[in-house]
Order: C-alpha cells, then sequence, then structure tokens
C-alpha cells in the first residue's frame, strides 16, 4: 500500500495529505484507503523516462516508493550544499575561550547581531570535580553577543544575560540561545543548569527580554519549558541509562529552544532528550517537540503531537510558503534532510543534506522568501577546534545544479 511510506533503508518519508494538527483538523480523507491497492496502469511515459524505469509491469520496492514521491520533490529547489570559513575579529580562535552555538543573526539598521554561549577553561567531564570544574564546554557558560557591519568581521559587545544567583534554576549555566525580535522587542530564549551538573540533572529553558538588542534583559523568574515528569530512574547511581520506565521523548532534558511567531501564535521549538537515552539506527535517540503559546512570554503548552520529528539535534526551522522548514542533523533515521510543515507540526522530507554545518545561526533577514532556501545563502555556525574549545564560524550555501566530471565545462546560460 502507498498510502503512507517510512522507509527507514532509503531514508525516505511520504506523509498523508491527511495529517492531524493541534487544532483537531484533518484534510481530505479517503475512508477506503487501506483496502486501495495502487495502479500503475496510468503512469505517463515522462516520468517513467525520468525515472529509468522501462518495465512498469514488474516494480521494485523501490520503484514503487519512488514513483510516491509527491509532485515537485524532484527538483533541487530544496538541495543545496555548504562550504564553512573563519572569521575575523572578535570571533577568531582564541585559546582557552569557549564561544559556540551562535543564535540566528538579527540585522537592526546596518548591524548584524548574534548571541551565543561563551565560557573559559578546560572541560573535565563527569570524572573531576563536579563543584569546581566543568563538565562540558557548555557548562559554566553566560550568554554574550557580538555585532558585525558586514557579517565577517565581528565585534564581542560583551555579556547579554549571565547565570542566576546561588539556588535559582540557571545557577550553573546559560546557553544555546535564540533571538525573536517581535513588536519592538527582543526575546532570548536559552537552555538553563541549575545546582550540580551531575549524569541525571533536567535543564529546562529560560527566557530574557529587552526592548533593544543591546540590553538590557529582563529575566523570566521562571523557566518556560520543562523536561516531562512520567520517566522513572533506576536506583539511586548517577547512571542517565539506568531506567525502570523512559517516559516521553523529552522526559531528561528539554535543549535548543527557537521561538518563532507562527499563525497569531509562538511556537517554540527544542530538541528532547529521553532518559534511558538508546542507540537507534547509527545515532542518539533525539527528537523534536513544540510547544505554543498566545503570548512570547507564555505559558507555554507542549504539543499533543509531539514527538514533531523522528530525528535530529540543534533545531534549525524558518518560515516559508506559510509554513516551517527544518534542518534535520546528526541523529535518527531522517537525519541530514529538510523538511517542510504546512502547519509547523507535520513534517515532510523535501531534501537531502550532505555535510550540513553544525549549531546554524540563520539570518533572519533572508526568512520567508520565495526560495525556500534563500535563508541558508550564509550564516554562523560553531567549530571544535580541540575537544575543549570551539570557536563561530560562518557557512556559506549554495544550490547545487550540475553533476560534471574534472574537465567538463559548464554551457553559457544563452545556448
Amino acid at each position: 500500500m502507498l498510502n503512507r511510506f517510512l522507509t527507514l533503508g532509503a531514508l525516505c518519508l511520504i506523509a498523508l495529505s491527511c495529517t492531524p494538527t493541534d487544532s483537531g483538523t484533518t484534510g481530505a480523507q479517503n475512508d477506503n484507503a487501506t483496502e486501495m491497492k495502487p495502479d500503475y496502469s496510468n503512469i505517463d511515459e515522462e516520468t517513467l523516462d525520468y525515472l529509468g524505469i522501462t518495465d512498469p509491469e514488474h516494480l521494485s520496492a523501490a520503484s514503487k516508493r519512488a514513483l510516491a514521491w509527491p509532485e515537485g520533490s524532484r527538483s533541487n529547489k530544496w538541495f543545496i550544499e555548504y562550504q564553512t570559513f573563519d572569521l575575523k575579529g572578535d570571533f577568531a580562535y582564541e585559546e582557552g575561550v569557549v564561544r559556540r552555538d551562535p543564535s540566528a543573526v538579527i540585522k537592526v539598521g546596518d548591524t548584524y547581531y548574534t548571541w551565543y554561549s561563551r565560557s573559559t577553561g578546560p572541560s573535565q567531564g563527569f570524572g573531576g570535580d563536579i563543584e569546581k570544574d566543568k563538565v562540558f564546554p557548555w557548562d559554566r557558560c553566560d550568554i554574550w553577543y557580538a555585532t558585525s557591519k558586514d557579517g565577517w568581521t565581528w565585534k564581542e559587545e560583551g555579556l547579554a544575560v549571565a547565570r542566576g544567583e546561588k539556588g535559582a534554576f540557571d545557577d550553573r549555566s546559560v546557553f544555546t540561545v535564540e533571538c525573536l525580535p517581535h513588536d519592538g522587542k527582543y526575546y532570548l530564549t536559552y537552555q538553563t543548569v541549575g545546582g550540580p551538573y551531575e549524569v541525571r540533572v533536567k535543564n529546562q529553558v529560560g527566557m530574557a527580554w529587552s526592548e533593544s538588542p543591546n540590553g538590557p534583559w529582563t529575566k523570566l523568574d521562571e523557566p518556560i519549558l520543562s523536561p516531562a515528569d512520567n520517566g522513572v530512574w533506576k536506583g539511586t547511581a548517577q547512571d542517565r541509562f539506568a531506567v525502570e520506565k523512559k517516559g516521553d521523548f523529552d522526559s531528561h532534558k528539554v535543549h535548543d529552544p527557537c521561538l518563532m511567531a507562527f499563525k497569531g501564535k509562538f511556537y517554540l521549538y527544542y530538541k528532547g532528550e529521553q532518559m534511558g537515552e538508546e542507540i537507534t539506527f547509527g545515532g542518539r535517540q533525539i527528537r523534536h517537540g513544540v510547544a505554543i503559546a498566545d503570548n512570547p512570554l507564555g505559558p507555554y503548552v507542549k504539543s499533543k503531537y509531539n514527538p514533531i520529528s523522528n530525528s535530529g539535534h540543534e533545531i534549525c526551522v524558518w518560515h516559508h510558503d506559510s509554513g516551517i522548514a527544518a534542518l534535520v542533523t546528526t541523529d535518527g533515521p531522517e537525519k541530514n534532510t529538510i523538511q517542510w510543515a504546512p502547519d509547523g507540526i507535520n513534517f515532510e522530507i523535501k531534501s537531502y543534506i550532505p555535510g550540513a554545518p553544525h549549531a546554524i545561526g540563520l539570518v533572519r533577514e533572508n526568512d520567508d522568501t520565495d526560495d525556500p532556501l534563500k535563508i541558508m545563502e550564509w550564516g554562523l555556525t560553531h567549530q571544535y577546534r580541540t575537544g575543549d574549545y570551539q570557536l563561530i564560524r560562518r557557512f556559506e550555501g549554495a544550490r547545487k545544479e550540475r553533476h560534471r566530471a574534472k574537465g567538463v565545462k559548464a554551457k553559457a546560460k544563452e545556448e
């Protein structure tokens, strides 16, 4: 039956035309769909020739999946390749300093802004002194910001949001930040860790807002998003893989928040980590979710359709064609794909992307254009120089139009 495909080997997802949303609506639906058999008798010759099928009476499973690809999926509209470059100024590599997880790049007047995680010193892992040392590069971070006139040379402007006071939910680290400008205000969403950074620590998502990209920033007193509370640890040892019940996809951690204004509401996309996380399809068991609010300050309610992905790592989303597009990377059966959802929840694969940069910071002035990948022309990423220290770099993307062997020249456009 070709009504729904999830082919894990080929990593090809064909979504049903009738998909649920948080509003409870569905598209057109055929009640007898599960009883229908595919009909290949009316396949047009152009499609068969394009796919290299000469005998439609004998179709492999792969050919049937190809014939079920949605209209327009055979174009190169959603395919892009990347290069990365070192930056100048304060974003040049500095030994002993961690700069990572750049936010979206926001242009205010003639100036670009970005926010990022910043810490100093090496990381000792969980084998060090948890009370005194850094566990990870993103441990003991504060959120800083930098500006640029050209996107290449960056000036570090200083601290934007600091860790909280002792005993606060964010007293250990604030990191992995995103920025949403909306109605003359700026909203930063970020991960937080409080107390000792132990293996089983459950981080949360915090928020700060300002009327200027330069601050000052007002932090909310409480987190806006927390892990699910329906998992059960096994024993008391600091072992994240020992569980009696795993719980929801986000029962351990909520990471990488990205707030988007969408359809008159505010969609907070995030990465979920599950208690007892396993390795599946060669990667970690990571999925994405979304929480929705009527006001940017919340309260945020998790979608009943979570998780909204079965793969991914860092959140990278943007507006396109009245919906939300997403770059899904690193982990899971659908890693390294670009997906799109008309409702921001039910995503379909549009293309497969090799070598996507980590922790992408998109340039929001290129958001929501006719070209779905205009926003990928350039932006920020981070790169590990060592296990202890990372730096922020620039990426540039370009659509690949043709594959040519060495020495073969491209024809002039007029030909």
